[in-house]
């Protein structure tokens, strides 16, 4: 088999997909005449592959039972995509998972953050944050990374394909699975891995006790960017980390028919409902602070993502059809503070404490209209948004604290010059976008991912700072499980 790269309009890239095999397909807007770039796939004679051909997709997964009792095994703290996929790579190589996780399965879960956004109770181990599936779950699914070092990225695809995902996540640029179609694929894959042999228990907190019963297995520490309460315990027991570099800023939304008319250049509706509501990738540099969009959700949500009662978090998510009216992505600023790690974490807590202190009742968050608050103007009226708790208006412009208030108004002003008509108060931000990564990194051995201060404990995806999404977390518990294959010569 070859591959043949086509260009094509939309229209006809449309009736492309639905007759024969693609592998890979990106819109390339960059000039009015917007084109779609298709590779499909050719047998050798150079003819086209259709839909129907017999040609498999990829080599499913062969999982191996582990039901025996001699099967070695390893532990697994977190239900993320770093914990899942880690738990899958083990069952392939013969040895059993036993997953622990502080949160609720995810039909449960899903009960909780429906009394969070509707702002009438908040709990503390089941939210946007914490729970089967990690934050991902139920903010998005977008399946993109700009790495691409880390290894076999297809793998995480083919794996989420095979529990349940859309064909279009094996070939599109910017693969999106959404918070629709996501709960379902986790409880396909903790299925999977409790009918080989594997383990999962539900609302188990880490702990010093745990820390000290798994040390003489191998266990992967897959604890997500928000377990602030548990980098703390392990900095209390001499586990080493270090603060790192991230990124907080808002959510920035506008209506979606905005954004289609400057990403599109006002390309006819027809045109658009083919390629979908349009996204947003911006970018620049503001007194030596990177500043850029972040978990960009066309056609999506704002959604409340803390994981405490005394502070205010957002985050952004969208169905797998992306049919809302609004467009939101986080726009942050990147942040260098140096210091100890439990300092960065403090400088985060603080930040969203002092959104809290300008929110109002629950999760309801302040915001401001976007051009309000690049120009220091008060928004007494602010226009319809996602967020379903609810916003109330806050100068932003006031208490935001230094780099990130000038950053977010120099870029702003930035993205307009790239996306004239961004920068508008049709527009409105809301506070504050702080969980874009973890401040803390869990050190560990390059070549054996294994901590530097404890045997056979293996930290890995976002948590331990060594990832920043679902596709990134995914490929970092798939490499920490191989290391653990390694070991026991799987």
């Amino acid at each position: 088999m070859q591959q043949t790269v086509l260009t094509v309009r939309p229209a006809e890239a449309k009736q492309i997909e639905a007759t024969y095999r693609v592998v890979r397909r990106s819109v390339d807007a960059r000039q009015r005449d917007i084109k779609v770039n298709l590779t499909i796939l050719a047998d050798d004679k150079g003819n086209l592959v259709p839909q129907e051909a017999p040609v498999p997709l990829y080599e499913p997964p062969h999982f191996i039972d582990v039901t025996n009792k001699e099967a070695p095994q390893a532990c697994i703290v977190g239900a993320g995509p770093a914990g899942l996929f880690a738990a899958l790579t083990l069952l392939e190589h013969g040895i059993k998972p036993i997953i622990f996780e502080r949160g609720k399965p995810v039909s449960e879960r899903k009960k909780d953050i429906a009394l969070l956004n509707r702002n009438v109770a908040f709990n503390p181990e089941s939210n946007y944050c914490f729970g089967e599936g990690g934050a991902g779950t139920f903010s998005d699914g977008k399946l993109f990374s700009r790495s691409k070092k880390r290894g076999n990225m297809q793998r995480v695809m083919e794996f989420f394909h095979y529990f349940g995902a859309q064909d279009t996540i094996l070939y599109e640029a910017h693969a999106h699975i959404g918070s629709d179609k996501l709960p379902r694929i986790i409880q396909n894959i903790r299925e999977c891995i409790l009918a080989h042999g594997g383990e999962i228990y539900f609302n188990e907190l880490f702990n010093e006790a745990q820390l000290a019963r798994f040390s003489k297995i191998p266990t992967i520490l897959a604890i997500g960017h928000s377990a602030h309460d548990t980098y703390r315990m392990l900095d209390s027991l001499g586990v080493a980390m270090e603060a790192k570099g991230f990124a907080m800023g808002v959510r920035a939304e506008h209506p979606q028919e905005l954004i289609n008319n400057l990403f599109y250049h006002h390309a006819p509706q027809e045109e658009i409902k083919i390629l979908g509501n349009a996204s947003y990738s911006l970018v620049t540099q503001v007194n030596g602070h990177g500043v850029y969009s972040f978990c960009m959700c066309p056609g999506g949500h704002i959604v409340p993502a803390g994981s405490s009662e005394d502070g205010c978090v957002v985050n952004g998510m969208s169905s797998s059809h992306r049919n809302s009216p609004f467009a939101n992505s986080g726009i942050v600023v990147e942040l260098h503070p140096g210091g100890l790690p439990m300092q960065a974490l403090d400088y985060q807590e603080d930040y969203e404490r002092l959104a809290k202190l300008h929110g109002g009742n629950g999760a309801q968050a302040p915001a401001q209209r976007l051009r309000d608050f690049v120009e220091g103007k008060n928004s007494a009226i602010l226009p319809d948004c996602s967020y379903l708790p609810g916003i109330i208006p806050s100068r932003l412009d006031q208490w935001l604290p230094e780099p990130i208030r000038t950053g977010l108004q120099q870029g702003f002003k930035d993205f307009d010059r790239k996306m004239h008509g961004f920068l508008t108060n049709e527009a409105v931000i809301v506070g504050v976008e702080s969980r874009s990564s973890s401040p803390v990194r869990i050190l560990r051995d390059p070549q054996t991912m294994q901590s530097l201060s404890h045997t056979n404990l293996y930290p890995c995806g976002e948590g331990a700072g060594y990832a920043g999404g679902i596709t990134s977390s995914a490929l970092d518990g798939i490499n920490a499980a191989l290391k653990i294959a390694d070991l026991y010569g799987k």
